[in-house]
């Protein structure tokens, strides 16, 4: 599903990822643990496309994503891959089904089609009650369902999780790890989990520790 060749990214004179390669395979939950400043968000980015690397290839579904032009780019991510932070970034002045919508609309959905999506995948978080609710409105783990609901409208082969429980308490963390189980076999989705949290770790099909910028 993704494959990263030789991956070197700096910023002045510090190199953060130093020749990375690693092979996500598909329908897989995928956790990538290490210590702060190992270079993981970073590689988090770049296989997102959301970040360049200095040197080296990202590959997915086959697609060598950086030979793509900026235009072609951003479709392809919009297609193909769904985000999921820590801090939810779900705009204020919307509610949870506007939020929702939003990429749908980017990648030229009809109204009627993306309000349909996003009121399913809503309804299974299991925040059908909560459709016409502000993020204000909202609780914690609510919120984060809400961001899933998002990265999910596209349907995308691919969704990368940066820290995704880093701001739930113990019950909402345990709900939204079991989500991504779920997700993986309800949708066929490959989750790409960025956490410090050792419980989602351990229940990752892979765990993969890195260091220093490199996989060890």
């Amino acid at each position: 599903m993704i494959r990263v060749e030789q991956v070197v990214k700096s910023f002045g004179s510090l190199t953060v990822l130093k020749g990375v390669d690693v092979i996500i395979p598909a329908e897989k939950v995928v956790a990538i643990v290490g210590p702060s400043g190992a270079g993981k968000t970073t590689l988090l980015q770049i296989m997102g496309t959301l970040s360049k690397a200095d040197s080296g290839k990202v590959i997915i579904d086959g697609r060598d994503v950086f030979a793509l032009g900026d235009k072609q780019l951003a479709g392809f991510r919009n297609k193909n891959i769904g985000f999921v932070f820590q801090f939810h970034h779900l705009l204020p002045e919307f509610t949870a089904i506007e939020n929702v919508c939003i990429p749908a609309y980017i990648a030229g959905k009809s109204r009627e089609s993306a309000e349909k999506r996003a009121g399913d995948l809503l309804s299974f978080l299991g925040l059908s009650e909560r459709f016409h609710h502000k993020p204000s409105e909202l609780s914690g783990g609510e919120q984060q369902r809400v961001a899933v609901a998002r990265a999910l409208i596209n349907q995308p082969k691919v969704i990368l999780a940066d820290e995704p429980s880093g701001n739930l308490d113990s019950k909402n963390k345990e709900e939204l790890h079991k989500l991504f189980f779920a997700l993986r076999d309800e949708f066929k989705q490959t989750f790409v989990v960025v956490t410090h949290d050792r419980d989602l770790a351990a229940m990752a099909d892979i765990q993969l520790s890195m260091n220093d910028g490199r996989f060890v």
